[in-house]
């Protein structure tokens, strides 16, 4: 057996169906290292049927940024020459999912369609309907987790505390090394020929005002190479040099996580391999890595959809309302903070930075998430801002990851309450002065300052 079966769950219960296997690939756009792959590899091998990959692109999708679309379909590129070296054709569907996937299907005579686990709420609808729609079997595989997320926790986690033990009791199951994905016969790629992809950017519309970001090269065999760079030179500074900027000693592969370009179970195994020369590294990387972000998927799986200030603790919620009213000694609206152009040199270096390297590094991420709460009209303006903001710029945006950070940030999501002060009541305070004890503030002012490119 490929694949563990407690990573695979049934979504409908209609009666089995004879037809080809489809793997509906959403968020581990990956040809190898991926559960969800083989979990479909190992399907069509029982039924001794074809087997294809099909990804839906929406010409119009919210956040079809030029700084995603090209980061997106250049490792897609990628996917598919990998695919096909195992006989595996990639079939595109351009187009809203609800309305395309189900035609595919039906084009492939499919009887079996899994795809992958993502748990947002417009992913969930479009999933829903499409599983409502397909008279075959329709499987839903968690590729992106160590451990299944439904599985870890039935219910919603609130702390990190109660999640650690209940994932770490799991490792010893789910942390393994994953089998070769097979190669099908030529024939499976009949009547399949390569994708023309100059011709599919030309059909997606991509907010170009978000341009590409060159400094980090998209696709499985970069995030490879970023993973053992990363390993190899930086792990055994992470534990006590990661919350500092300038240090350059975090791994950068949130956009390979977030693009499914890079299994974080790979992950996880390359740092294991690397604890005996970087303990402490690999301790905290595994930390943030299995607990921190897979507590964030437990989140978006089990809150209320659509409803995220609902979602914040309530002692976070009523501390913020009491301190709704408070004086703010600056505000700012939206397109202020979009353009950099508040009164702080460190809070516009941390915009700068997100506009042009498509990230913030994550002492900063939590800094500049917490100003826009204190310099906002409301909790809830500013949680909207934030949200917004790192959806749109960050290459790791739209991810359950960016909504528990913006959410731990702005509501103490995760977090417990802290001694109560104005505007932010209980909910954990920064400063710029905090700041200057961890890092050279000015030095990184200058390198994002508004003259540099």
């Amino acid at each position: 057996m490929l694949v563990h079966p407690a990573r695979v769950r049934s979504l409908s219960e209609k009666s089995p169906a004879k037809g080809s296997v489809v793997y509906w690939m959403r968020r581990d756009q990956r040809a190898g290292d991926n559960w969800a792959l083989l979990a479909a590899a190992e399907q069509a091998g029982r039924d001794n049927a074809p087997l294809s990959v099909l990804f839906a692109l929406s010409p119009t999708a919210p956040g079809n940024t030029a700084r995603h679309i090209a980061f997106m379909l250049a490792g897609l590129a990628e996917t598919e020459a990998a695919l096909r070296e195992h006989n595996i054709p990639l079939l595109l569907a351009i187009g809203d999912p609800v309305v395309t996937v189900p035609q595919v299907l039906a084009r492939v005579e499919a009887g079996t369609c899994l795809t992958d686990f993502l748990p947002l709420p417009d992913q969930e609808a479009s999933k829903n309907s499409v599983v409502a729609a397909f008279a075959g079997t329709f499987l839903e595989v968690d590729a992106h987790n160590v451990a299944p997320c439904f599985v870890v926790s039935p219910k919603r986690e609130y702390a990190a505390a109660t999640f650690r033990p209940k994932i770490h009791r799991l490792l010893a199951e789910f942390l393994e090394p994953f089998p070769e994905l097979p190669v099908f016969p030529a024939a499976n790629l009949t009547d399949c020929p390569p994708l023309d992809w100059p011709a599919t950017t030309k059909t997606l519309t991509a907010d170009p005002a978000v341009p590409p970001v060159a400094s980090q090269t998209p696709g499985a065999a970069a995030a490879q190479k970023a993973l053992a760079a990363f390993t190899t030179d930086r792990l055994s500074d992470y534990a006590a040099r990661r919350n500092d900027p300038m240090a350059g000693a975090t791994s950068g592969l949130s956009p390979y996580f977030h693009f499914g370009q890079l299994a974080p179970q790979r992950a996880a195994l390359t740092a294991l391999a690397a604890k005996g020369r970087a303990p402490d590294g690999a301790d905290a990387f595994l930390e943030e890595l299995l607990v921190r972000r897979e507590l964030a998927d437990n989140f978006c799986h089990y809150a209320p959809a659509n409803a995220l200030w609902a979602a914040l603790p309530d002692w976070a919620r009523k501390t913020l309302a009491a301190h709704a009213d408070d004086p703010r000694p600056y505000c700012y609206d939206r397109p202020a903070f979009e353009a950099a152009a508040t009164h702080s040199a460190l809070w516009n270096a941390a915009a700068r930075q997100l506009h042009r390297e498509g990230r913030i590094h994550g002492y900063m991420r939590m800094y500049w998430a917490k100003k826009i709460l204190e310099w906002s009209a409301s909790p809830e303006a500013a949680l909207a801002t934030a949200m917004s903001l790192n959806d749109r710029y960050a290459l790791d945006g739209s991810d359950p990851n960016g909504v528990v950070g913006v959410l731990w940030s702005v509501g103490g999501l995760h977090d417990r309450p802290w001694g109560a002060r104005p505007i932010f009541g209980q909910v954990r305070y920064m400063n710029e002065r905090g700041c200057r004890r961890k890092f050279d503030v000015d030095a990184y002012c200058s390198q994002f300052a508004e003259d540099t490119v």
